[in-house]
């Protein structure tokens, strides 16, 4: 359940998107794609002439003033891992997400009367949407969760674990289907999964870096003055501590982000698959079984977390308010989530 530290407050209820602002939102996740990657790229860049000037540099490179003068070769491995990493995401991102999670696509109607029954939802939702049948997977996990992934709508891809289906009523089954294809109507898919495979690469050149720089050799001399790993000079040892924040902090920032965006498209979510099913009650309810199952979902990562309909990992972060949970939460408290929907449903 949802607890509420001092001082804090629930954020008002909030109404329904009209629906031309799909477009608006469609605009703004394009965007929002482009300047996450430029961003990112840019921090590897950094990165990458940090390591060029003070473990390169401090080996083999040349110095001004005491400061090491950086060659672009790690600033320009680190962009081009960067700018693949980006494409790799893009082209193949829903295929890690969906793979790491173990999911199988499923068929109409060849896995049962509840898969038939989710692929008619799925079906029904697309068509609601306006947009093109996304593929339909299964996961085999008893918790039930759901996610969508993809580049674009004409890309799509919805998961949904046998918990889920075992769980939910055909109306909590379409509440949560309407705000997954909600997800993939307004380009939420690409953004989320951008973020998802761009943090695990920003993850991987931040451990590479600080390692390296642990493991420097020293003693070298060169005319006349002793490199011994270290950066001389006030502005040398200022610029370098810079740079060692950065390649620290390059994670963090990398999941305050997603965790950032990932709450701000939730809300959007519940209220667009609301008006997808004209029954915001049905999602309501979907949300409050989704609540009450406390055992995480075993199959679905914490890189994918933030794609999930709810914390697949189950932390009770997610359900305080105030600026820890603004850093740290993946997703809003589902009570707040609940009480929008009941809202949206009394104002008629």
């Amino acid at each position: 359940m949802s607890s509420v530290e001092p001082g804090d407050t629930a954020p008002a209820p909030a109404p329904a998107p009209a629906a031309g602002n799909v477009f608006d939102e469609q605009r703004r996740n394009r965007r929002d794609t482009r300047l996450l990657v430029a961003s990112f790229v840019t921090l590897l860049a950094v990165l990458g002439l940090g390591f060029d000037a003070f473990v390169l540099g401090a080996v083999v490179g040349p110095t001004v003033g005491g400061v090491p003068v950086p060659l672009p070769i790690g600033a320009t491995l680190a962009t081009l891992l960067g700018l693949a990493s980006a494409w790799g995401a893009y082209r193949f991102g829903d295929r890690a997400v969906l793979a790491s999670s173990g999911a199988r696509p499923v068929g109409a109607g060849g896995d049962g009367p509840e898969v038939a029954r989710l692929v008619n939802v799925v079906t029904e939702m697309a068509i609601a949407a306006g947009v093109p049948m996304p593929r339909v997977y299964l996961i085999d996990d008893p918790d039930p969760n759901a996610f969508a992934t993809g580049r674009d709508p004409d890309h799509a891809a919805i998961a949904v674990t046998t918990g889920l289906l075992a769980t939910m009523t055909r109306d909590e089954l379409q509440g949560v289907v309407a705000h997954e294809m909600s997800h993939v109507r307004n380009y939420d898919i690409r953004t989320m999964t951008l973020v998802a495979a761009l943090l695990g690469a920003a993850l991987l050149l931040s451990d590479w870096g600080t390692r390296a720089r642990l493991r420097v050799p020293v003693g070298r001399e060169e005319r006349g003055e002793r490199r011994d790993g270290r950066v001389g000079g006030p502005l040398g040892l200022v610029l370098f501590a810079l740079w060692l924040l950065a390649a620290i902090l390059a994670p963090i920032v990398g999941r305050v982000l997603a965790t950032a965006v990932s709450r701000r498209r939730e809300y959007l979510a519940d209220a667009s698959g609301a008006a997808l099913t004209r029954n915001p009650l049905g999602l309501a309810s979907a949300l409050r079984k989704l609540e009450a199952a406390v055992a995480p979902t075993a199959r679905i990562r914490r890189g994918t977390a933030h794609l999930c309909i709810t914390d697949p990992l189950g932390r009770p972060v997610n359900e305080r308010r105030g600026w820890v949970a603004d850093l740290l939460a993946t997703h809003p408290p589902i009570a707040t989530r609940i009480a929008r929907l009941e809202a949206m449903a009394y104002r008629r």
